[in-house]
């Protein structure tokens, strides 16, 4: 059939997947998991929020050297010692006798989570050769969307029949299958680059810089918000980093850690915008719906999540039909249509109805879980649209640390928003009231922004033009991409 996809991109996406399958459940499992922590390691929930931090920092940290790795010793080599890293991490997480030494396993772990997404997508990507991008996109977006949603109630149901170590542990039969299957199912690596400079002086500046930005979003969700001195002075000091990155990096040739010249791309720049503010929806609502049946509808944490078990049905009901709808008439108006619906379904939440098992909210939550679907998919499919080579492993570190920011941003926008109108006199549900108007408000930004996206026509001349050059023909590529229509 036309339409069915070579049999060595499920191969590659399979292995792939199964091993993706633990980093994005373990970024989420945690939600609810930060309480008791706290109390089995005798710690305060303030200390032991580092076990979160620490992990996303290690994760912004190893993203941007991703390309680098990728040139210098191959897709496999690097997804197969990335996995075996955070499968180590993991156990020794599980085995954690006090709160620093979980800290300092979840950053080991987080080493390897940081290099997997990012080499996931863009060894897939080379595979399918620039063609079918929707139903391949559908293929590997599926953990990245799944683990937001189903984390949280897997960790619940965790700690209600379990010790808080399986939280760590459940990672390892995902790891280990992965691993398996990456040596018997991955293509072997062809067109390393083994004499690949690093380039130092990227890393000294993006590095803490990507660090200091999540660092002063993490702090600022705390009593004091963006006033407080440990969340606006990482900020401002990782802003200036990030640009001064940005300075040395316009002014390389081919040796820059990360090519922001990408960024000049129409279809790379809105796609990542809209990435950042997908996020923006989707971390922001992570905060405030297991809080919002939590403390206003007075559902405990187990139940909190299984009332967000629609919003899961609802993403996996979207994934094939928006992957092949993508091939066939383009991200522009599939990602339109999915923040308008987003927008829409949030609006119940804002109207505080009467129970926290209202049908109205169930339905409403199915429906946003759709959106949501609809989203990133046509997303990634844009920001690859044009690319080849390791401007796909740039474009991938790109999107992804568009994700982060927006994920860390969002989580820090309504935990604010809702500390400030409580203090302001509003009522815990009103403020909630507030913090959903404001989401539902944001996510309409998208809407416009979606008309940048590629063209149908674009999506078409993708799908008809040859394969993309293999990673050894363009290892020495340096010339500017070809902008979408």
């Amino acid at each position: 059939m036309a339409d069915k996809l070579d049999r060595t991109v499920v191969r590659t996406a399979t292995a792939l997947v199964v091993g993706a399958l633990a980093v994005v459940f373990d970024t989420t499992i945690l939600s609810v998991a930060l309480h008791t922590l706290a109390t089995d390691l005798h710690t305060t929930v303030a200390q032991i929020q580092w076990v979160t931090t620490g992990y996303l920092l290690a994760l912004a940290a190893t993203v941007p050297l991703s390309a680098w790795c990728l040139a210098r010793f191959g897709g496999k080599r690097v997804w197969m010692a990335a996995l075996a890293i955070f499968l180590a991490g993991s156990i020794l997480s599980g085995l954690a006798w006090n709160a620093e030494s979980l800290i300092a396993f979840r950053v080991f772990q987080g080493v390897g989570g940081g290099l997997m997404l990012p080499v996931m997508t863009t060894m897939v990507m080379e595979v399918a050769g620039g063609r079918q991008l929707g139903r391949v996109s559908a293929v590997i977006g599926l953990p990245a969307m799944a683990g937001p949603v189903l984390g949280p109630v897997l960790g619940g149901l965790i700690l209600a029949l379990g010790d808080w170590r399986w939280i760590f542990w459940v990672n390892i039969p995902f790891s280990v299958a992965g691993l398996l299957l990456a040596w018997r199912m991955l293509p072997a690596d062809r067109g390393r680059d083994p004499k690949r400079r690093l380039d130092l002086v990227g890393v000294l500046l993006l590095v803490p810089g990507l660090a200091g930005l999540l660092l002063g979003l993490s702090d600022s969700v705390l009593i004091g918000g963006f006033g407080r001195l440990d969340a606006w002075l990482p900020l401002v000091a990782g802003a200036a980093l990030v640009a001064a990155f940005v300075w040395w990096a316009l002014r390389q040739r081919g040796a820059a850690l990360v090519d922001v010249r990408l960024l000049r791309v129409r279809s790379v720049w809105s796609a990542s915008t809209l990435l950042f503010l997908s996020s923006v929806a989707l971390y922001g609502a992570m905060l405030l719906l297991p809080l919002f049946f939590q403390q206003v509808r007075g559902t405990d944490a187990l139940g909190a999540g299984l009332l967000l078990v629609p919003q899961g049905l609802g993403t996996l009901a979207c994934r094939p039909l928006a992957g092949r709808l993508i091939d066939r008439v383009g991200a522009r108006w599939i990602a339109l249509a999915g923040f308008a619906i987003v927008a829409v379904s949030t609006v119940p939440f804002a109207l505080s109805p009467a129970s926290a098992a209202d049908p109205l909210l169930l339905v409403a939550l199915f429906i946003r879980g759709f959106g949501l679907g609809a989203i990133t998919m046509p997303l990634m499919v844009a920001s690859y649209q044009g690319l080849a080579g390791e401007q796909i492993a740039h474009s991938s570190i790109l999107t992804r640390t568009a994700q982060q920011l927006g994920g860390s941003f969002g989580t820090a926008l309504f935990a604010v928003l809702l500390q400030a109108a409580v203090e302001g006199g509003a009522s815990l549900s009103g403020a909630f009231d507030l913090a959903f108007w404001v989401a539902s408000g944001a996510t309409l930004l998208g809407v416009g922004i979606s008309f940048v996206l590629p063209s149908a026509k674009a999506v078409q001349a993708q799908a008809t033009a040859p394969a993309a050059p293999t990673p050894a023909a363009v290892t020495a590529a340096s010339g500017s991409p070809r902008p979408a229509p």
